[in-house]
């Protein structure tokens, strides 16, 4: 389901991207490769495979019938590694994250209540990784690791972004709401105007909603979406 969330959102279009959940110290579940390849939007139950942080079957029978791990499987297995907070990982594609990286707009600040954990996430910065490549081995994943310096999401230089966190639903909300401030820098500068950080009088006065409210509730309404086609 997170998987066509991120689909239903624009962050997954077309094949490209993949979610991964740590279930023990050297297992993930992931989204893999199969031979009835449909892309995020329709990923069903069977595609979501049991492997171990090197692409290996993690149980019998995991990769039979033709499926394959990502190519970019180390860049999960390697925040998975090197971060323990972290049990979830989302790579995606959105292009408004891409487009807005490449204008030379960073993930910045400028909303207040519009969105509370995304505005909180910006203020604490979003790095870049610098490198437009399929974070495909060992090197470029700690490349990329070492660039994200233990925050919860990077945006990777004409690719898409890495959302890391507890929790699967945690990791996509993050994913939506950086693509919503990249979306919004975007029509601002295209409008003619200027982008201005939140003040920090104003940064003091969001109130903290509360994982019920910004987790769970935030995630039952992308289900709902789904439910009913809106994209």
């Amino acid at each position: 389901m997170a998987c066509r969330v991120l689909a239903n959102r624009g962050l997954a279009d077309g094949v490209l991207g993949h979610i991964s959940s740590l279930v023990e110290e050297n297992a993930l579940l992931i989204r893999c490769r199969g031979p009835r390849e449909r892309g995020l939007a329709f990923t069903e139950a069977e595609d979501i495979r049991l492997v171990d942080l090197d692409g290996n079957p993690a149980a019998d029978g995991e990769l039979d019938g033709g499926y394959t791990v990502p190519n970019e499987l180390p860049l999960h297995a390697e925040v998975l590694r090197s971060r323990p907070d972290v049990k979830a990982v989302v790579h995606a594609h959105p292009p408004h994250v891409v487009a807005a990286d490449l204008a030379g707009l960073s993930i910045r600040p400028i909303v207040g209540a519009f969105d509370i954990p995304g505005t909180r996430l910006a203020a604490g910065g979003v790095p870049v990784y610098p490198r437009g490549v399929l974070v495909r081995n060992r090197q470029l994943a700690k490349e990329m690791v070492t660039a994200m310096d233990e925050r919860p999401v990077i945006v990777l230089r004409g690719h898409g972004l890495t959302s890391a966190a507890a929790t699967v639903e945690q990791a996509v909300l993050q994913a939506i709401s950086v693509d919503n401030l990249a979306r919004l820098s975007l029509q601002i500068r295209a409008a003619g105007g200027e982008l201005v950080d939140l003040p920090e009088s104003d940064m003091v006065e969001l109130p903290d909603l509360g994982g019920s409210f910004n987790t769970a509730t935030a995630w039952r309404h992308e289900l709902a979406r789904l439910g009913r086609g809106i994209g």
